[in-house]
């Protein structure tokens, strides 16, 4: 199993292009940070987790060669607006549909959002979708078994998940002592760490920090990370040794 990570990256915080802060001008690719999203490769599939804005050129990066399954966090922009650009993969093996996974709440939205994929005199082209409602029950894709983790982004039911020994939550700034259980025994967690400042619908760094503590993964990695938690190296100083910032295009083998 290996995981890749498209993006490590938020909508939020991001300055304006002129500003000259030392994030901007960082030379450090790891400080370069796309829309969150992974691709996660297991027993011959392969599953993106999020189509961020960025998803294009994300999946040009990192030379994603097929896709088995698309599974949505929640529905928010940062995580669903690349979903126009999964129109090659209906291609390119052969005209087939895709897969989406979501929360009814997330499909509808992908409805309204993307509705001149829905229609039912379709225009040439346009995105080959089949929609497959989830919920926080656990379900299987191409006999890959995920288990969705339920957390809270302010007042937002998100949906994380585990797969095998991997864990992965984004959004998120509380996380029920039930639900947590389910990351019990995980080799590698993956949480989301907005800042180091509060905020009120992220974790900020420590308070990810604690979180990471009750799992006790082997390793965790920090995602959706904001322009505003500092340089890469700097804050990766003062990180537990199982803890990292997670960076775009790291790739993790379990």
């Amino acid at each position: 199993m290996q995981v890749t990570f498209l993006g490590t990256g938020t909508s939020g915080g991001i300055p304006v292009l002129t500003c000259g802060c030392e994030i901007c001008n960082s030379l450090d690719y790891r400080d370069k940070r796309l829309r969150v999203s992974v691709w996660v490769e297991v027993e011959n599939k392969n599953f993106v987790i999020d189509t961020g804005p960025d998803f294009r050129q994300q999946a040009l990066r990192e030379r994603i060669p097929s896709i088995d399954g698309i599974i949505y966090t929640h529905e928010h922009k940062d995580h669903t607006a690349g979903l126009d650009d999964i129109r090659p993969y209906n291609y390119l093996h052969g005209i087939h549909h895709l897969d989406l996974y979501g929360h009814p709440r997330v499909l509808n939205q992908l409805k309204r959002e993307f509705a001149y994929a829905f229609d039912e005199r379709k225009y040439p082209g346009v995105p080959l979708i089949n929609l497959q409602e989830i919920n926080n029950q656990p379900f299987t894709i191409e006999n890959i078994l995920f288990i969705p983790i339920e957390v809270m982004h302010h007042k937002l039911p998100v949906l994380g998940f585990r797969i095998k020994n991997f864990t992965y939550i984004t959004d998120v700034n509380f996380i029920s002592e039930q639900e947590l259980e389910k990351a019990n025994g995980t080799e590698i967690l993956v949480l989301g760490a907005l800042q180091q400042e509060k905020h009120i619908s992220h974790f900020t760094l420590n308070e990810a920090i604690e979180v990471a503590g009750k799992v006790n993964a082997r390793m965790t990695y920090l995602t959706h990370i904001s322009h505003k938690m500092g340089l890469h190296s700097e804050v990766e100083k003062d990180l537990p040794p199982n803890i990292r910032l997670a960076y775009d295009g790291l790739k993790i083998k379990l």
